[in-house]
């Protein structure tokens, strides 16, 4: 064989040897790769928990807050310290992280809902008996009794932003309802014992714009604001009626609505003062509950014209439908504050009557409606029930639970 053809023979191996030597590093490498990747996939933390499905229920025997997710059906763990909490509210901030607490001694509480610790706490009043933010989320607003007024606070710092005293005569303060927030920097409230709304904007907090509507009618004990910003109703507990704010197109004096709806029937003692603010709108119906009569009130909200009675076992406290529509939920005052009944929107009637526990006092809806829960103080139990099956799903048990609120609040005008 010639020195050409063995050189050629000994190349060949050679190349063929590289070859095969990149293919073996080539391999390994891929190898090495692949194993720290899985490495790393193994040690990435899993996600933090969101807030869409946490929610607070009220201990208010306690002075403590349980918090719950809505997902799991669970209670995660108990935030304390909180006050007087025998009628107290919550508001979240936008992303659901923060639950701003309106206590009845006057304390304002920020609590961070995933670190389950108080933030921020202020005592802003001697009597409170609720709150509101606004649409941006950078303000919040407490309604006071004592002394009577709203005072409004950075969401952040809980800095004072304003002070705005409900004085309606000369050394006369008015106690103050239904304060709930509105489009733009702006909060509509009443005046209980000034027969009035107000509407307070706080485009420039250094110089807030209060709007006074008075004469509206006696006594506005709560109020809600339709889900479309529009309608401000105050309720009337000095007589049957109800006060109309148009927010759209504003009048100089409100419009009232179901006037006299009681009229030519014995009044009925009022053992607990009905709640406005669970949003009872479902499609072109308001559901109002009757002060002091065992019935439910349908109002069309395109004539703001009642259209039909609803009897139900007692007197209403709250009326709430189910974010759908297509059910209203209804509890009430002693002495038959064991039940709840729900009501069909098609065919306006009692449907279903319930018996969850001694003394309900709150109803919240899941997000999406599939279950409500139900808290019922002196079993010192809160019981989530399906709504379509109405069986229950869960029985937590909390210390006299009474106020339920949810994350998906914060998404919702006048809640």
């Amino acid at each position: 064989m010639d020195r050409r053809a063995t050189a050629a023979r000994l190349s060949g191996r050679s190349e063929g040897g590289a070859v095969s030597r990149r293919r073996d590093v080539l391999s390994a490498l891929l190898a090495g790769g692949a194993a720290l990747a899985l490495s790393g996939c193994a040690s990435v933390p899993p996600p933090s928990r969101g807030t869409g499905t946490l929610g607070v229920i009220v201990e208010r025997a306690r002075g403590a807050l349980t918090i719950v997710d809505t997902q799991q059906r669970a209670a995660l763990g108990r935030v304390e310290g909180l006050g007087d909490l025998s009628h107290a509210s919550v508001v979240f901030s936008r992303d659901g992280a923060l639950a701003y607490v309106f206590g009845r001694d006057g304390a304002l509480t920020m609590v961070d809902l995933p670190g389950r610790r108080i933030v921020r706490r202020v005592m802003q009043a001697g009597n409170s008996i609720g709150g509101a933010i606004s649409q941006d989320g950078t303000l919040v607003a407490a309604q006071n009794y004592q002394p009577g007024g709203v005072k409004v606070f950075d969401a952040r710092t809980l800095e004072l932003v304003a002070d705005l005293p409900a004085e309606y005569a000369p050394g006369q303060r008015s106690r103050v309802v239904g304060l709930v927030d509105l489009p733009g920097a702006r909060f509509a409230y009443s005046l209980f014992d000034a027969d009035a709304i107000w509407v307070a904007d706080l485009a420039d907090r250094a110089a807030p714009r209060i709007t006074k509507y008075p004469a509206i009618g006696r006594q506005p004990y709560d109020a809600l604001v339709t889900p479309d910003g529009r309608h401000y109703i105050a309720g009337l507990f000095g007589e049957d009626g109800l006060a109309l704010l148009d927010l759209w197109q504003p009048s100089p004096a409100p419009r009232r609505i179901l006037a006299g709806y009681g009229r030519g029937e014995a009044p009925l003692p009022v053992y607990k003062m009905p709640h406005l603010r669970g949003w009872a709108v479902a499609g072109r119906h308001a559901y109002l509950p009757a002060i002091g009569r065992h019935e439910v009130l349908v109002v069309d909200t395109a004539s703001w014209q009642e259209v039909a009675r609803i009897p139900v076992a007692g007197q209403p406290v709250f009326v709430m439908a189910r974010p759908d529509g297509r059910q209203v939920w209804v509890n009430f005052a002693v002495p038959d504050y064991g039940r709840v009944q729900v009501i069909d929107t098609l065919a306006q009637q009692v449907v279903r009557t319930l018996e969850p526990g001694k003394a309900v006092l709150h109803l919240e809806f899941t997000p999406r409606g599939d279950a409500v829960w139900i808290s019922c103080r002196d079993d010192h139990v809160v019981r989530v029930v399906d709504t379509t099956s109405f069986a229950t799903l869960a029985s937590l048990p909390v210390d006299a639970p009474s106020g339920i609120f949810f994350t998906a609040r914060a998404g919702r005008m006048g809640m």
